[in-house]
């Protein structure tokens, strides 16, 4: 796997930051639920700019554009599958205007989340029609001048391959993350080490593999250690929610602290990451303590899962034994 775009922009670093949560801080702001964000693009500009400043201002090396569910089919469900080109390139204006005036270089990375439709034969979308919505959402975010495409969310194999194929068809680099959120794999059965490996065949190549989002940090770190043993040469990305989601009165909430958030920042280079940066329920006062961790952290031994554990407390969704995975249905998942 050649994974140069983030390599080179590291300037001899070992680690690139990346930033938090978007729509976590959107509702901080007076998004509300049921609500996409991606309409803010145009309705709300100066607030996804203060949010991508934020994160500048916190220390972040790549900011994702607000752009996750603006695909033909997730727009639908809001009446405005008509708006892809222009939604997704004022989310990469937005990014890209805080970029330029930083001062420094941070990389705009382009985020494409799910179509939300499941795949024939489960579904009616066929990967040639998935990669043509991908496509059409790439065209957009590359006019807004995004730097490269953060695939990211990503369950199951074939619409992770239609999203790289979109992103060669447009002529972007793109990075690769899925979420291991089902007892160590992602909803549609793929190991961390599994993807890893396939992901190395794909065309064109990817610049970074990894996960995001999920259940825990923990249970992330744990899915890191398993990525870059099995492709040590890998640009790994590791993009942990903000602890563990509790469900409350007030709604959701996330255990992690600040404090949590910079150990689970070192842990994570210990483990192999080379771009760390946190998802739901991170906002800018964890993204400030993760740079002050990896800028005072030297890379130490890798850590086990019981290292792991003992730091950030214990995985939210261990995965299954062989036996317990037997019976839950006789599968093995690869």
């Amino acid at each position: 796997m050649i994974d140069d775009f983030l390599r080179e922009r590291a300037k001899g670093r070992e680690w690139l930051l990346a930033d938090g949560a978007t729509g976590t801080n959107l509702f901080d702001m007076g998004l509300t639920s049921g609500d996409a964000p991606e309409l803010w693009n145009a309705e709300h500009p100066d607030r996804i700019r203060r949010l991508h400043q934020s994160f500048v201002d916190a220390g972040s090396d790549i900011i994702l554009t607000n752009s996750f569910g603006a695909n033909a089919r997730r727009l639908a469900l809001h009446k405005a599958e008509g708006r892809v080109h222009e939604l997704n390139r004022l989310a990469a204006e937005h990014a890209r205007a805080v970029a330029d005036r930083s001062g420094r270089r941070v990389i705009v990375a382009g985020s494409v989340g799910p179509t939300g439709d499941l795949f024939a034969p489960l579904g009616a979308l066929t990967e040639d029609e998935a990669v043509d919505v991908f496509a059409e959402q790439i065209e957009g975010l590359r006019a807004g001048g995004a730097d490269l495409i953060w695939i990211e969310t990503m369950s199951a194999m074939e619409e992770m391959r239609a999203a790289a194929a979109a992103a060669g068809r447009v002529g972007m680099p793109y990075t690769l993350t899925a979420s291991f959120d089902t007892a160590g794999n992602t909803m549609m059965g793929i190991r961390p080490a599994g993807l890893a490996r396939a992901v190395g065949d794909f065309t064109p190549h990817a610049h970074g593999i990894g996960c995001n989002c999920g259940v825990g940090a923990s249970d992330l770190v744990c899915s890191v250690l398993a990525m870059t043993e099995a492709a040590p040469e890998a640009t790994v990305i590791a993009k942990a929610n903000c602890g563990i989601p509790q469900v409350g009165a007030e709604g959701v909430t996330y255990s992690g602290t600040p404090a949590i958030m910079a150990d689970y920042a070192r842990l994570a280079l210990d483990a192999g990451a080379r771009v760390i940066g946190g998802c739901c329920g991170t906002r800018p006062e964890h993204v400030l303590a993760m740079r002050r961790a990896l800028e005072t952290h030297a890379r130490g031994e890798r850590p086990d899962t019981d290292a792991v554990v003992a730091r950030l407390g214990a995985l939210a969704s261990p995965p299954a034994q062989a036996g317990q995975a037997r019976r839950a249905g006789g599968r093995r998942r690869g």
